[in-house]
């Protein structure tokens, strides 16, 4: 059977390392990755143009098209394929929109009353959204209202007094930068400010066909460049996935995650009368306002994520003929019992200035990382004689072992062998058992929190206090 990809990133390199063992693979790529080319046949196309890359399913006639870039499915490719009569796992346009725009999820979850909502506010300009966080003494996550792969986030605490002025300074800069810097011309919110909340986050991706989800083992992105969690967001510095669950999230919190993602599913065929056919990934966070609380969805795999979850899925070729034959409901995704870290490593001048990384020479000891058991997915990467940057996550670096903690010493240990003659960078903390520790503490004292708030009917209460008129419950 064929099977066609379409993506360039190290999210699509191990979506196909794992099609490869099934089925003759082909991939529309927006430029060569090298990993996916070894695997696959492939033409270099624009991915975002629904015609040629239909024009390319059409010459293949493959059996199944799964699509991994999220812009692709925003741009409609989806929906052309399969207006060409293609079966293809990938959200169609308006499904998608649960990713592309953070207005219209927080709209969808507020609207079926789907368990984790956030109170939140939405401007279409910048002055108007200036003005409210003149008003607004609240602590904030400030966001772009378009989907920006992670990056553009701030979060910011009004818990100091004296600060006040100063934080008020910071989130109307930011405010500012969003639309500077994320302007969107396919979407008329900009800024999306939500209540803060905090607590640890984690990422459940499923396979979907609209009706029934087939979930994949819970993963643990590390947004942060740098280590203790600091720094600019990126798009995933790192992740790791537990045997089973992680080791900081308990099976109840697991079953409501999962329950909210079903419930979400459902209301987006409601809200466009689509079915949602594709994957799926609910970005939570365990907070001491709901317990599990959905922050974002990705209409696809996440990037780290996806490098965990394909290494360890046994029958991938199950489920993509579950679409196919209609029997996606009466599968359950079979997962070697592992656990799994990824480090990616960047140029310097990643996240915030990466034409100072492109276009750097890398190499890479696959003798070294074999004699590890580690494997190298190719990220921002381009071929030309050797290995250069393309001034993003440049590659994604897989360990596995018994536990979160074994595998974490062998993808560091790992790193070694990946070399430049350009500074590079990666989180060394990632699977360690500081920050797991510290991880597993948070969430115990969120869980504490969130189980007192359910024991006395207080779960996803707000209570505010207004001068004048005293307590105020939302």
């Amino acid at each position: 059977m064929k099977f066609l990809l379409v993506g360039s990133g190290a999210r699509e390199h191990a979506i196909a390392r794992n099609a490869a063992q099934y089925y003759h693979v082909y991939a529309a790529m927006s430029y060569k990755n090298p990993g996916i080319a070894r695997v696959a046949d492939y033409t270099v196309t624009d991915i975002l143009d629904p015609v040629k890359v239909a024009d390319y399913c059409d010459e293949v006639n493959p059996d199944i098209i799964f699509i991994g870039s999220e812009e692709a499915l925003f741009h409609g490719v989806s929906d052309e394929i399969i207006k060409r009569g293609h079966l293809c796992i990938g959200a169609k346009k308006e499904a998608a929109e649960i990713e592309r725009s953070k207005a219209f999820m927080r709209r969808l979850l507020e609207k079926n009353r789907i368990h984790g909502s956030l109170r939140f506010k939405t401007f279409k300009e910048v002055e108007t959204a200036l003005k409210y966080i003149e008003e607004y003494a609240g602590s904030i996550a400030i966001k772009p209202a378009r989907q920006a792969g992670g990056k553009g986030v701030k979060v910011i605490a009004d818990l100091q007094a004296y600060l006040k002025e100063e934080k008020k300074d910071a989130k109307k800069i930011h405010a500012a930068q969003i639309v500077k810097e994320h302007l969107s011309q396919d979407l008329e919110d900009q800024i999306l400010i939500e209540e803060r909340v905090e607590g640890v986050e984690y990422s459940l991706q499923c396979f979907t066909d609209g009706k029934h989800i087939v979930p994949l083992p819970l993963v643990q992105d590390h947004p942060h460049a740098f280590e203790e969690d600091i720094g600019p967001e990126t798009g995933g510095m790192g992740s790791i996935s537990g045997r089973g669950l992680l080791p900081f999230i308990q099976q109840g919190e697991y079953e409501k995650s999962l329950q909210i993602m079903e419930h979400s599913v459902q209301s987006i065929k409601e809200e466009t009368g689509v079915d949602y056919v594709g994957v799926i990934t609910g970005q939570f966070m365990l907070t001491d306002k709901w317990g599990p609380t959905i922050i974002e969805y990705y209409a696809r795999l996440g990037d780290p994520e996806a490098v965990n979850v394909m290494c360890v899925l046994e029958n991938f070729d199950e489920i993509c003929e579950g679409y196919i034959n209609g029997s996606l409901g009466t599968i359950s995704a079979r997962i070697r019992d592992v656990a799994t870290v990824v480090k990616c490593i960047s140029p310097k001048g990643y996240p915030n200035q990466r034409s100072l990384g492109q276009g750097k020479k890398i190499m890479i000891d696959t003798g070294g990382l074999d004699n590890l058991g580690a494997q190298v997915f190719f990220g921002s990467v381009y071929e030309n004689g050797a290995l250069y940057t393309g001034g993003s996550r440049a590659v994604e670096i897989y360990a596995e072992a018994g536990s979160i903690l074994e595998a974490g010493k062998i993808a560091e240990k790992a790193t070694q062998y990946v070399t430049s003659d350009w500074k590079l960078f990666h989180r060394h903390d990632i699977g360690s058992p500081e920050l797991l520790d510290k991880r597993m503490r948070t969430a115990q004292l969120v869980r504490d929190v969130y189980q007192y708030r359910a024991a006395h009917n207080l779960i996803g209460k707000t209570i505010d206090w207004i001068p004048g008129i005293g307590k105020i419950e939302t």
